[in-house]
C-alpha cells in the first residue's frame, strides 16, 4: 500500500468517525430534548401520564360495550348522521376546489422562470408560507368569532391552508417543467396568461391534479376535526355525542364508522387516479 492510498484511507476512516460522532450527538440531543418535554409536559399535565396510561382503553371499550348492545339501531343511526358526512365533505371538496385554483395562479407567479413579475416572486413565496403555517383550526376558530359557527368558516380556513400547500408543491413541479414551449409562444407575442395555458399547464397537469386529490383526502379529515369547534359537520355531531358520555355512544360509533368509510373509500379512489395520472397504471 503506497503513502497516498494509506493517506486517503486514514482520511475516509477519519471522516467515518466523525460522521458517526455527529450522528450520536445529534440523537442524544433529540433524546434529552424528548425527555425534558416530556416532563415538562408531565408537570403541566392535570393528571399523569403514567397513572393514567392503564386507563387509556376504557372509553374505546365503552363505546364498542355499547355499540354492541344497540347494535340494532346502528343502520337508523348511519342514516341519521349520513346528511352531516355529506355536509363534511362538501366542505372538503369546495375548499379543496378553492384552494387548488388560487394555488395555481400563485404557484405560477411563485415560480422562477415562470412569475409574471420576478420581484414578486419572494413575496408571493412568503405569502404562501404564511398560509401554509397557521393551522386550520385557528383560521377557524378566528372566523367563527367573526361569521358564527357553521360550515362557511370551515371551509375558508381549509381553503386558505390548501392555497398555501398546493402553492407550494404546484410551484415545485412548475419549476421543472420545459421552457421551450414557453419560450416559442413568446416569440409569437402570446401573453403571460397565454404561455402559462398552453405552455406549463399541459405538462404539469397531471402532477397537479394528483397532489389536489392528495390534499382533498386530507381536507375531509381536516373538515371532520373542525367541526369539533363548531364549524358545522359531523365533527359537531360526534363531539356532541362524545361530550354526553354513556347514553350516546351508539351515535359516537356509528360516526366513527362513517368517517373510516368515508376515509378509506376516497383513499382508494384517489390512490387509483393518482397512479393512473402520474404513472399511466390501471
Amino acid at each position: 500500500m503506497t503513502d497516498a492510498t494509506a493517506q486517503i484511507k486514514a482520511n475516509y476512516m477519519a471522516l467515518t468517525s466523525r460522521r458517526r460522532l455527529y450522528g450520536g450527538l445529534t440523537l442524544l440531543i433529540f433524546v434529552l430534548l424528548m425527555a425534558s418535554g416530556f416532563s415538562i409536559a408531565e408537570d403541566r399535565n392535570a393528571g399523569g401520564f403514567w397513572e393514567g396510561l392503564h386507563r387509556l382503553g376504557d372509553y374505546p371499550a365503552a363505546v364498542l360495550s355499547e355499540a354492541w348492545e344497540k347494535r340494532a339501531d346502528l343502520p337508523m343511526l348511519l342514516v341519521k348522521y349520513l346528511p352531516s358526512l355529506i355536509e363534511t365533505i362538501n366542505i372538503a371538496a369546495v375548499s379543496t376546489l378553492i384552494g387548488a385554483m388560487g394555488g395555481l395562479v400563485l404557484s405560477l407567479l411563485a415560480t422562477r422562470g415562470l412569475a409574471r413579475w420576478p420581484w414578486a416572486i419572494p413575496l408571493v413565496r412568503r405569502a404562501l408560507d404564511i398560509m401554509r403555517a397557521v393551522p386550520e383550526i385557528v383560521i377557524a376558530l378566528v372566523l367563527i368569532f367573526v361569521l358564527g359557527g357553521g360550515p362557511v368558516p370551515a371551509m375558508i380556513a381549509i381553503a386558505i391552508h390548501t392555497v398555501g400547500a398546493l402553492g407550494k408543491m404546484f410551484s415545485e413541479v412548475a419549476e421543472n417543467a420545459d421552457l421551450k414551449p414557453v419560450d416559442g409562444l413568446k416569440s409569437t407575442g402570446a401573453s403571460w396568461s397565454q404561455q402559462m395555458l398552453l405552455g406549463v399547464i399541459p405538462q404539469v397537469a397531471p402532477n397537479y391534479l394528483s397532489y389536489t386529490l392528495l390534499r382533498f383526502e386530507i381536507n375531509i379529515r381536516a373538515s371532520a376535526i373542525l367541526g369539533f369547534v363548531g364549524a358545522g359537520g359531523i365533527g359537531y355531531e360526534l363531539r356532541n355525542s362524545m361530550a354526553w358520555g354513556p347514553g350516546r355512544f351508539d351515535e359516537a360509533a356509528a360516526i366513527f364508522i362513517l368517517l373510516f368509510g368515508t376515509i378509506v373509500l376516497f383513499d382508494q379512489v384517489s390512490s387509483r387516479y393518482r397512479n393512473r395520472l402520474t404513472e399511466g397504471t390501471q
